[in-house]
């Protein structure tokens, strides 16, 4: 294999491209920040010349003191202390500046990230634990919100620290100047091979800690059944292994830094023993004053200081940067597409028809075969069958969440154009999901979800026409009443009541119940199944049930099993 051959071997295998892309979908950012950047370097440079002017000025100092030149003895002080002063309040300022700005930017980053994956088409989003989107939305956003307002800042600052102290020590002695760089050439050897090691390191304990975290919120999210099993210990077994995995990943790469950074070091501290060893040999051949040698420890320690904290970026930058690849990972998947075609919104009702309609998830069995559906307007249409045969499938095709893998999912307006089902039909649909879908805060608050300038007589019609009016006015707070969040004292069935008028409050010509009465008594069902298609809410209602009962008062019903969609003759 040719030279020209392994470089392009290694510039593949080492991710380099993958690691510059990060760094531009950073930079993005840090232009977007600039001014405050800028003003971080400013500040940073600022008391880097402070330091470096308190430095020559000790060197006068002591060189006055030596020689008894009483004359700028007051002086040298004023300007040693004056200028350390200043770079302890300029780093004091620097701080709280950079501490305030960053928690802004990581708010205004984990918002941007949060609307993006709100955003995000459903199907793509799917194949992310919630878990793992939440440590990407928190862990990893914080991460780089933090490399945009300090990286650059700490680089050049650095780097000036660097090039200052190098300067001034070459221009008094260049053999010393040579010596405090001794260390350079063998870190530039091992850079690629820290580079590499470290992504791999910092992308494995990433991915691992997601799976704490979706492990913690999923279990904390099923306490109850965990409770009812029994079966606490068992979980709290899998949690001792969860950790024991990360914990593992956790101690090698500690391990690992632990060992590139005593490498580090001693190359610091050998760079800094030839400093002092020289600086020694040079004062006792009385070729430098002890001024300059007070001086050279200084600026060889700032030196080694500033090589040592320009090494420390590496694994910074390695950190923001997988960060930044698992954020991209969300926020560049394909959005929803939103507009709907033209006369959609001027249409006042709908036909809502499947037309030899096939589905699969990807690398699953098929779900639906060559399923034909139809629910005019004005029609209540149950959809039963027994569970985990694809009537879930069928209300994720109807709202647009995934498409048909063959055949046809549309709306046929009044007009009589189609339009398929896709993101932007969804606005004709209210939704009621299984469980209890109920959010932190007041009974109105939730009610407004759906309608967030709907006046108190909708509020009171949406919950009388779900049959929930009754139970919520005998709270003692009525609407005002808190639920969600740790507030259990509502039954399965009251949510859903909520639920149903909250979907009702939208005013949307279809009405999709996903197994929305199932804790229900069939006489309060059928109550609120005739309320709703009397309201004037709603002018179509698709019920998924298991209750034969329900079927009594529907126009059609349609069975499915085995992936075949039948409609039942009554």
């Amino acid at each position: 294999m040719t030279l020209v051959e392994k470089l392009k071997e290694r510039f593949k295998s080492e991710n380099i491209r993958d690691f510059i892309q990060e760094c531009l979908w950073v930079w993005k950012y840090i232009v977007r920040y600039k001014g405050t950047v800028m003003l971080h370097i400013v500040m940073g440079v600022v008391s880097i010349v402070m330091v470096l002017v308190s430095s020559v000025a000790s060197k006068v100092l002591i060189d006055a003191v030596v020689g008894f030149n009483s004359g700028i003895i007051v002086s040298a002080a004023v300007w040693m202390l004056g200028m350390r002063l200043g770079s302890i309040g300029v780093k004091s300022i620097s701080s709280h500046m950079s501490a305030s700005v960053n928690i802004r930017v990581q708010n205004e980053i984990q918002s941007e990230i949060y609307r993006r994956i709100l955003r995000t088409d459903w199907q793509s989003l799917e194949r992310f634990r919630s878990g793992d989107l939440l440590h990407r939305i928190s862990s990893d956003a914080s991460t780089v919100a933090g490399g945009v307002t300090g990286f650059l800042p700490s680089l050049i600052t650095c780097s000036v620290q660097f090039a200052g102290a190098f300067i001034i020590i070459m221009s008094s002695d260049p053999m010393m100047a040579v010596i405090t760089l001794i260390g350079v050439p063998v870190t530039g050897l091992c850079s690629t091979f820290l580079l590499r090691k470290m992504r791999r390191y910092s992308r494995e304990m990433k991915d691992v800690y997601s799976d704490v975290v979706s492990f913690q919120q999923e279990s904390l999210q099923n306490i109850t059944s965990i409770k009812s099993f029994g079966i606490m210990d068992w979980f709290g077994t899998q949690m001792d292994e969860v950790h024991h995995q990360y914990r593992h990943k956790y101690l090698q790469y500690s391990r690992f830094s632990v060992g590139a950074s005593a490498f580090m070091s001693l190359l610091s501290l050998m760079a800094y023993i030839c400093c002092f060893g020289w600086g020694v040999y040079r004062l006792w051949q009385g070729k430098i004053s002890y001024g300059e040698m007070t001086m050279f420890l200084q600026l060889s320690s700032m030196l080694g200081t500033a090589f040592s904290s320009m090494i420390g970026l590496v694994p910074n930058a390695i950190s923001i940067t997988t960060s930044a690849r698992r954020v991209m990972a969300v926020v560049e998947l394909p959005e929803e597409k939103l507009e709907a075609e033209p006369g959609f919104k001027e249409e006042k009702s709908f036909t809502l028809m499947l037309d030899g309609v096939d589905f699969e998830y990807q690398g699953g069995a098929p779900v639906l075969k060559k399923a034909d559906f139809e629910a005019k307007d004005g029609e209540l249409v149950c959809l039963s069958g027994p569970s985990g045969e694809g009537k879930t499938t069928l209300l994720r095709i109807m709202l647009g969440l995934i498409e048909p893998t063959h055949g046809k999912a549309y709306l046929k307006g009044e007009s009589g154009k189609v339009y398929p089902l896709s993101a932007a039909t969804r606005q004709v649909f209210g939704y009621v999901p299984q469980g209890n879908q109920i959010f932190s805060g007041t009974i109105e608050e939730n009610l407004r979800l759906a309608a967030f300038d709907a006046s108190e007589e909708e509020l009171i019609e949406a919950l009388k026409a779900a049959c929930a009016y009754d139970f919520v006015m005998a709270l003692p707070e009525g609407i005002h009443h808190v639920v969600g969040g740790r507030d259990k004292r509502l039954s399965e069935g009251q949510a859903q009541r909520l639920a149903v008028a909250r979907a009702l409050l939208k005013k949307a010509p279809v009405l999709l119940l996903d197994e929305a009465t199932s804790a229900l008594d069939s006489e309060t069902e059928e109550k609120m199944l005739e309320n709703l298609m009397n309201s004037g809410l709603v002018h179509t209602c698709i019920l998924v049930t298991h209750r034969p009962a329900a079927k009594k008062i529907c126009s059609s019903s349609y069975l499915i099993r085995d992936g075949a969609l039948t409609k039942e003759i009554f």
